[in-house]
Parts: C-alpha cells; structure tokens; sequence
C-alpha cells in the first residue's frame, strides 16, 4: 500500500492566475502550453505571460496567442517581456523550457565527445553532452529559482527543461521554491505497451519509479492481470522483430533490457542506450540496434528546427489558430490545484526515502498526485535492487555534477565524466581528462564560473 510524501502549494487567491513560460520564444513549447491554459472555462481570466531572451521569436509567439485569444473571443491577458524579473512579479506558476546556450553549446556537446569515440544520439542528458549541458541549464534554473525566492516565493515552478534529474536536483538543493519536473515518458511508453500487447490502453494500469528517462515499470496490469506475460509471450514470436510498426522492431534496446531485468523501462532506446555501457561500443552495434549517431541527432535537430519553422510560418499568417488541449500535464496541474480537481501525473522530485535504495536527496521520477493542497509524490518502497543498481550509476553522475556546481569546481566535472556508464566505457583516464580539457576550453562562454 502507498503513502504519500506531502508537499503542500499554498494558494493566493488572486481575481487572476498568472502564468509565466520562460523559453516561450520555442514555437512547439509557447505555443502548446499558452494553448491548453485557454482551454479551461474556469481560468478565462489567466494572465499568460511570455518570457524569452530572442525577441524575434518571443514577438511571433505573442502575436500567435493572440491571435488565438481574439478568434475565441477570450480575455485573458498577455504578457511580452525579456525581463524575466518583471515578469516574475505576481506570478503563481513559473513553466520554464529552456536550452541554455543554444544550439551552438549544443553542437559542441554532440562533436567534441564524437572527437574521441563517444557517439550520443541525444547528449543531453547523460555521457559528456548530458554533463556539460547539466552544468549550463541548471545553473539558469537556479538563477530562474532565486528569483521567484525574491519575487514571487509562493509560487510552483513547473519545469520540462532538461537534465531532468540534474536540474531537478539543483532546483531542490540549492532553492527553497515549490518545484515539479516533468517529461511524458511514463505515459508513452504505458501507451505503447499496451499497443503492443493488443490490450485497450484504458484498461491498463501502472506504476512507474527510477530515475527520469530510466523509470521502470514496476507494476504493470490489464485488468488486475500482470500485462508481463502477455508481453513476453509476444515476445517469442518471430515475427514481431521483422514487422516494422511493431514496439519490438523500433525498441530493440528497451526489449534487451527488459529480456536481461525483466522489467521495462519508460525511454525510447536511443536514448536509454546512452545511460548504459552495452550499445554504443562501435558502429556495428548502434547500427545492430537502429540508434543515432551524432550525426544523425544533429539532422534530426535540424530537420525538427525547420518544421518548427514551417509551423511557425503558417500559424503567424492566420492559417491555423484554433486551441486544443496536448497531452503535456503542466496546464492539468495549474487546473487540479487552482480547481481543487485531484489527478495523477508522473513527476520528478527529491527523493525523500520515497525510493529508499536511490541516493536520499538525489531526483526521482515517481507517481505524483496532485490537488488543491498542492503535490503529493507517492512513496514507492525499494524497487528490486538491480535496477536500483542501473539507476544508480547514472545517479553517481548526476551528484557530482551538483558538487561540480556547488564548489564551482572543475575536477568534479572531470570525476562526473569518469564515473559516467558510457564514457568510461569507451575511453582510458587519460582520453576522458584530454576530452574533459577540451570541452570545458571550448565551452567557456556557456559554462557558469568554475576553478
């Protein structure tokens, strides 16, 4: 039986909630989430305000929410600014989205470590990318966070940015505000599962825990019936692995790790395969398991920018502005707790014994619930213990990051780079310091202060 860690969110009943998204000059993350706070009859007087440091593109999102507030004959009221301060004031919910350094600090975490052997298919959570990119976001995060402790201490910041687990953790041990991270993974995966399965999603139920992008389903039902035998039946048929829309031909990672723990884990592999040693050791084997190269990431991001751009296009030209509400759950938590209307989202948050054998104070990904007394992460217990083991490796990372940012130090920037599951299994000490020097020399102008 579950209980629950309280957080409580103390309310300040204004006539009007305000809403800040800072990073809200990205087309895909303004526009969604500025979209599902119009979809509530409830909060129709909203304040939505837009915070980017691009004004270009923090002018067209502004133009395009507007736009769709005038066509719905809405009221809410809309916010521009790049003074993120100013925008802080009276705020009750802070959603930030952001990508420190752009993709310039990007590019250099996906090619510097391909330099030596290492190659990411996402690099911005784990191996070297995810390292340095951790140091950069959450140092802004927790710049955003000592700024809502002055301006605006009571309310929740509500954060998609990654490092999940990094910045997560950073926000938690070196602020004092409210805070929740989140990321659909859990959610997509359940869904995809239950695809595969041939069971209606509807009828399943879950309970997901680990650590963001490495949570494993730790209960996973139809019906009150254990879905794992179904699925490992699944599994033994040939076909499914030579049938091109089936889960087990685009997930060949996750299905190896759920065939070697027995459980799944709620990532796309591609991902998943950089939290690990066993995928990414040559060419043949990220071609074995389908994934990106670093290449093949950098065109992905590319091509994802230019439909962006596309979008963008025919959205400020008044082709398409009509509000519909996503799957993100940042809106659905604004609404359960101003609405006192309770539901359950999968969180990251401290971990405070909810998982006991993860590190206490590190960031876990868990079932949240959430209502108008605010977050309520639910206790999980231990979760079996190789996974734990799993998890625990990358959170061995993840902490000397936090000591890196914490005494502002670059030998624990270097030891977070050795400890990492996929570097150390590429490279000699040596090759991992040549490679640390070179990342931290030519990222410096994206990198917060370190000695």
């Amino acid at each position: 039986m579950f209980k629950f860690q309280f957080i409580i969110t103390q309310k300040i009943m204004h006539k009007k909630i305000k809403v800040v998204l800072i990073g809200a000059g990205s087309f895909v993350f303004g526009s969604t989430i500025s979209s599902d706070l119009l979809t509530y009859p409830e909060m129709k007087d909203i304040t939505i305000s837009l915070v980017d440091i691009d004004k270009r593109k923090l002018q067209t999102s502004a133009k395009i929410l507007k736009q769709k507030i005038q066509n719905h004959h809405l009221n809410n009221y809309v916010e521009v600014t790049t003074n993120r301060r100013e925008a802080l004031k009276n705020a009750d919910y802070v959603v930030t989205s952001i990508r420190s350094g752009g993709m310039e600090a990007t590019n250099l975490d996906l090619e510097i470590p391909a330099k030596y052997g290492i190659d990411q298919g996402v690099g911005d959570t784990v191996g070297p990318g995810g390292v340095f990119y951790g140091l950069r976001n959450a140092s802004t995060l927790l710049d955003i966070a000592h700024d809502m402790e002055e301006i605006s201490p009571d309310a929740l910041l509500i954060n998609y940015t990654n490092p999940m687990a990094i910045v997560s953790w950073a926000v938690n041990k070196f602020s004092k505000i409210k805070y929740i991270g989140l990321c659909d993974s859990v959610p997509e995966t359940a869904r995809e599962l239950a695809e595969f399965a041939n069971v209606p999603f509807s009828e399943v139920t879950y309970v997901a825990a680990g650590i963001n992008h490495m949570a494993w389903f730790i209960k996973l039902e139809w019906n009150g019936k254990d879905l794992y035998p179904i699925l490992e039946t699944k599994l033994k048929d040939p076909k499914v692995y030579r049938n091109h829309s089936s889960f087990a031909y685009k997930e060949p990672v996750k299905v190896e790790i759920f065939k070697a723990t027995g459980y799944f884990q709620a990532e796309n592999g591609n991902h998943l395969s950089e939290y690990l040693p066993y995928f990414r050791k040559t060419p043949d084997l990220i071609a074995k398991y389908r994934l990106l190269d670093h290449n093949g990431r950098m065109a992905f991001m590319n091509s994802r920018q230019k439909r962006e751009e596309r979008m963008e296009r025919g959205k400020r030209n008044g082709r398409d502005t009509k509000i519909e509400r996503s799957i993100e759950p940042a809106s659905k938590i604004i609404y359960a707790i101003e609405m006192d209307s309770p539901i359950k989202v999968y969180g990251n948050v401290i971990n405070t014994n909810l998982i006991p054998n993860l590190r206490y104070g590190s960031a876990v990904e868990v079932p949240v619930l959430v209502d108008g007394s605010g977050l309520h992460p639910v206790y999980i217990g231990e979760i079996p213990p190789h996974l734990a083991a799993l998890n625990n490796l990358n959170i061995n990372v993840q902490e000397l990051v936090i000591k890196a940012i914490e005494e502002h130090s670059k030998e624990r920037v270097f030891q977070a780079l050795l400890l990492d599951p996929l570097t150390s299994s590429l490279l000699t000490i040596p090759r991992i310091r040549s490679l640390w020097k070179e990342m931290l020399e030519l990222e410096k102008p994206y990198l917060p202060e370190l000695r």
